[in-house]
C-alpha cells in the first residue's frame, strides 16, 4: 500500500505499527472533519485556477460519499494506512481516479490534521460545556424533591452552620456551571485556521487563499505567521484538559461527598439498589462504586494534562512526530467527560436525601447568635463571639 510520503522503499512492518501507534482507530472520530476540511481547501484551488471545475466536482462528491460510507460503518481506517488523511485520498483516487491525488496541493498531513483536530475540538468545546450544564441541571432537579430541607454544613469535616439541600446542590451547580464557561473559553486557541501552514513554512510558489478556508470552516481568524502553527500544537489541547481537569475535580467532590453521606455513619442519603453494587463475600453490602469512581476520574484527567504539557515541552520549532501523541490523552479524558457528566445527570435526580437521618444541634446556630448580638447591642463582633463562645462552654 503507498503512503503519502512513500518513494517505493518497502517499510519494517515493526516500525510501521510504532509509528502509526494507535492513530488508525483514534482518527476515526476525525474522517467527517477531514472530509470538511479537505473539500473547503480544493475549492480554494479550483477559485485560486489550480483545481479544474470537473476535478472538484469528482473530488467533493467522492469525499461525501466516503463521509456517508464512513458513518454506516462501511469502512475503517488500516494500520497500514497510519492515519485518516491517507485512507480517505487513497479511498478517494480509487473512486475516481487522479484528480484525488490532486487534492493534496498546498497542503501537508500538519496543517490537514490540525484543520480536522480543530473543527472537532470546537464541537467538544460545546457539547462538554452542555454536558457539564446538564449536570447542574440535575443538581437542581435533586435540590426540588427536598424543598427546604435542613442539612449541617461542614468546615474540616466538623459540623459548622446551618445549610439545605439546595444550598448544598446549588454551589455544585454553580461550580459546574463555572466548569463551562471555562470550557467556552478554550475556544480562542482552537477557532483558529491552520490550513495554508502546510509542513509549517507555507507553500511557495502556490497562489492560495488562507481567508477563504478560514470563511469557508468558520473559523474565527488564520494563524500567522505560518511558522507560529506548529508552536501552537499542544497549547489548546492542554488548556481544554486543564478545564475537564477542573471539571472532573468538581464532579469528584460533590461524588466524594454523595460517598460519604451514603455511609451508614452519617445516613444522609440514600442510592437506589440500582445505583450501587454489591460485595462477593458480604451479602449485606450495597456499595457506591460508581461515585467512587467518578471521585477518582480526575486523577485520570490530570494525568493527561501533564502528557499535553509535557511532550511539547522542549521540542525546537517545526513539526515533531513526538506531537502525534498528543490525540490520545486528550480524547481519552474528552470520552471519560462525556460519559461521566451523563451518568451524572442521570443519576443525581434518583438521590434521595433521608430527612429522620438529619439533625442539627443549637450550637450550629452560634455564628447567627453572635451576629444577632452585634446587630442588637451595637458590641464588636469579637466580643460577640467571646460571648457566645463562653454561653456553649456553660452549656456543655
Amino acid at each position: 500500500m503507498r503512503r503519502l510520503w512513500d518513494r517505493g522503499a518497502p517499510l519494517d512492518e515493526r516500525v510501521l505499527a510504532y509509528t502509526a501507534g494507535e492513530d488508525h482507530r483514534l482518527d476515526e472520530r476525525l474522517v467527517a472533519y477531514d472530509v470538511r476540511a479537505s473539500i473547503a481547501h480544493a475549492e480554494m484551488l479550483a477559485a485560486q485556477g489550480l483545481l479544474v471545475a470537473g476535478d472538484l466536482a469528482a473530488i467533493r462528491d467522492g469525499l461525501a460519499a466516503l463521509a456517508e460510507e464512513h458513518a454506516r460503518g462501511e469502512w475503517r481506517i488500516e494500520l497500514a494506512e497510519e492515519d485518516v488523511h491517507t485512507a480517505l485520498e487513497r479511498r478517494l483516487t480509487a473512486r475516481i481516479g487522479a484528480a484525488g491525488g490532486r487534492v493534496h496541493l498546498g497542503r501537508s498531513r500538519n496543517d490537514q490534521l490540525l484543520a480536522a483536530l480543530r473543527l472537532y475540538l470546537k464541537d467538544e468545546i460545546a457539547a462538554l460545556a452542555a454536558a457539564a450544564r446538564a449536570v447542574a441541571g440535575a443538581l437542581g432537579e435533586l435540590a426540588a424533591h427536598h424543598p427546604g430541607l435542613a442539612l449541617p454544613g461542614y468546615t474540616h469535616l466538623q459540623r459548622a452552620m446551618p445549610s439545605t439541600v439546595e444550598l448544598w446542590s446549588g454551589g455544585f451547580a454553580a461550580a459546574l456551571e463555572d466548569d463551562a464557561a471555562g470550557l467556552e473559553g478554550c475556544r480562542r486557541r482552537i477557532d483558529v485556521n491552520p490550513l495554508g501552514s502546510a509542513a509549517g513554512f507555507g507553500t511557495p510558489g502556490l497562489p492560495i487563499d488562507r481567508e477563504a478556508t478560514r470563511a469557508a470552516l468558520g473559523f474565527a481568524r488564520t494563524e500567522e505567521p505560518v511558522t507560529a502553527v506548529q508552536l501552537a500544537r499542544g497549547k489548546g489541547e492542554a488548556q481544554l484538559l486543564f478545564e475537564l481537569t477542573l471539571l472532573h475535580n468538581d464532579l469528584g467532590r460533590l461524588a466524594a461527598e454523595l460517598v460519604l453521606f451514603a455511609s451508614a455513619e452519617f445516613g444522609f442519603v440514600a442510592l437506589p439498589e440500582e445505583l450501587t453494587t454489591g460485595s462477593s463475600i458480604m451479602p449485606q453490602k450495597r456499595n457506591p462504586d460508581l461515585f467512587e469512581l467518578v471521585r477518582g476520574s480526575g486523577a485520570t484527567a490530570l494525568a493527561a494534562l501533564v502528557e499535553a504539557l509535557a511532550i511539547p515541552a522542549k521540542l525546537p520549532s517545526g513539526y515533531h512526530r513526538d506531537l502525534q501523541l498528543l490525540k490520545a490523552p486528550l480524547f481519552r479524558v474528552v470520552d471519560l467527560a462525556h460519559v461521566t457528566c451523563e451518568l451524572m445527570t442521570s443519576t443525581l435526580p434518583r438521590v434521595r436525601f433521608v430527612p429522620e437521618r438529619i439533625e442539627l444541634g443549637p450550637e450550629l446556630g452560634a455564628a447567627e447568635a453572635a451576629h444577632r448580638l452585634v446587630i442588637e447591642e451595637g458590641i464588636p463582633f469579637r466580643e460577640a463571639y467571646r460571648r457566645v463562645a463562653a454561653r456553649l462552654r456553660a452549656d456543655e
